[in-house]
């Protein structure tokens, strides 16, 4: 743009985009900067993308609905390569709302032409056990049950946790014959559609036997694997924009150029052409979430436990350090044993050290590191399992849990759901409870945990 004027806002006036057609289909609950680097951006590049408009609801601060209600859910998704960035306008969501509007969630869901729901809650957001069981400890899910009980029957106060909200507006759908719709999680946790459906049912089931029974009959929970790096924003990215576009734009997106999308599952009510995109669907998820979610997102456990302790702030200064990339290279080691050969683990690993060392992705360990004890139970407790069970001493994903015990015993572990959980364990055997119990009492694996405490002064102590 040219002028001495004011900088024009982004929005679809300004850029000439009509507005949205009466095509709202999707239901977003959590959106964030991940689902609009990944799934919004897929569904804006489908062939028919005019005919999937988002509704969208934020996670718990509202923050977002007031930076993109008045760009008409418009942003600039920035991606940055190794040899520079370009910049593009999305223009998938429909609308941005708040999280506590919770009479609006309702009113899209229960909505006949709602086809799906996506979530992106984070893995801690779920208040589930690995087992997608709901969690007998969590305050607020217990308190919310109670609400949702009442709120079923019409009380005017609607429950506070995701899932529970979630329940209230399907019920909605339920009684007033909005049909069958599909459930999309795109959080890491494996297995995600069966852990979302496990615990959807426990929770109906605990407030309206008829809201569990349609669920079973009417609702279909699809799994995913998704993979896009996409870290916090730095600060500057709004004045980069501008730059760049002669738009300002306050609620820009940083992501790298690597996409991958892989479901499994149906759609009964329909969904958009997302292979178009680059998505693809398969009869079996597992296998490629299993290598997503241990040889990237394990790493970055590992690289952000490792990290902190010696002093780096990124995922890229970490993983240049020979003795954090040593430690993920071994871990690597033993995660590729538990994979198919038909996954290319050695081509993969290959790409993420090189999406790793992206100099335009400041990827902050204090980031990644968030919520690490949920994350050590998807991502290293499986591997220690697997070791173990070939009689092997699964060394390297004792030093990472080795690496987090040490973290948490300095005092700078990263914010953490289960913090009060943590303080409250009394020692390393404790903490690896904390991850799995049946760690915790195989000797080997506890001692492998405990020697690298004790000797691993490079790694685990920093030099």
């Amino acid at each position: 743009m040219s002028g001495t004027g004011p900088m024009q806002r982004l929005n679809r006036a300004a850029l000439g985009l009509p507005a949205p057609a009466a095509s709202r289909r999707i239901v977003h609950i959590g959106i964030g900067a991940f689902a609009r680097a990944h799934l919004v951006w897929y569904t804006a590049r489908a062939s028919d993308a005019a005919d999937w408009a988002i509704s969208a609801f934020t996670g718990r601060s509202p923050e977002l609905a007031e930076l993109l209600a008045p760009q008409d859910g418009l942003y600039t998704l920035i991606e940055r390569g190794p040899s520079g960035s370009s910049y593009e306008v999305l223009a998938a969501i429909d609308e941005v709302i708040a999280a506590d509007r919770v009479d609006l969630l309702v009113a899209r869901v229960a909505d006949p032409a709602t086809a799906l729901i996506s979530l992106t809650i984070t893995e801690a957001g779920y208040l589930l056990l690995p087992d997608g069981s709901p969690d007998p400890e969590a305050a607020a899910l217990r308190d919310d049950l109670a609400l949702l009980r009442v709120a079923l029957n019409g009380a005017p106060t609607p429950p506070r946790t995701p899932l529970c909200r979630l329940l209230l507006a399907l019920d909605a759908r339920r009684r007033t014959g909005g049909g069958a719709i599909a459930l999309v999680p795109c959080d890491n946790v494996p297995g995600n559609g069966g852990f979302l459906r496990r615990g959807l049912l426990e929770l109906a089931a605990a407030g309206s036997s008829d809201l569990a029974a349609w669920l079973t009959t009417s609702a279909s929970f699809v799994s995913t694997s998704v993979d896009r790096i996409t870290p916090r924003l730095t600060g500057t990215e709004t004045v980069e924009v501008a730059a760049a576009t002669g738009w300002e734009d306050a609620a820009p997106v940083v992501t790298e150029p690597y996409a991958d999308w892989v479901l499994e599952g149906d759609f009964p009510a329909g969904r958009p052409d997302w292979e178009s995109a680059g998505a693809r669907f398969v009869d079996d998820v597992h296998p490629y979430e299993s290598r997503k979610l241990w040889l990237l997102n394990g790493a970055h456990t590992l690289l952000a436990c490792s990290g902190l302790l010696r002093g780096h702030s990124s995922v890229a200064e970490a993983v240049g350090d020979p003795d954090c990339l040593a430690l993920v290279e071994a871990f690597w080691d033993e995660c590729a044993r538990q994979l198919p050969a038909e996954l290319h683990a050695d081509e993969y690993r290959r790409a993420l050290l090189a999406r790793f060392r992206n100099p335009g992705i400041q990827h902050a360990l204090e980031q990644v590191g968030q919520d690490t004890l949920t994350k050590l139970r998807a991502r290293l407790a499986p591997i220690a399992r697997a070791e173990l069970a070939a009689g092997r001493d699964a060394r390297a994903t004792a030093a990472g849990v080795a690496a987090w015990i040490a973290l948490v015993r300095r005092g700078d572990a990263p914010r953490d759901a289960e913090a009060e959980r943590i303080r409250a364990a009394a020692g390393p055997r404790d903490l690896i409870a904390l991850i799995d119990p049946a760690l915790a009492a195989d000797p080997p694996f506890a001692g492998a945990v405990e020697e690298a405490l004790n000797t691993d002064e490079r790694l685990v102590h920093g030099s």
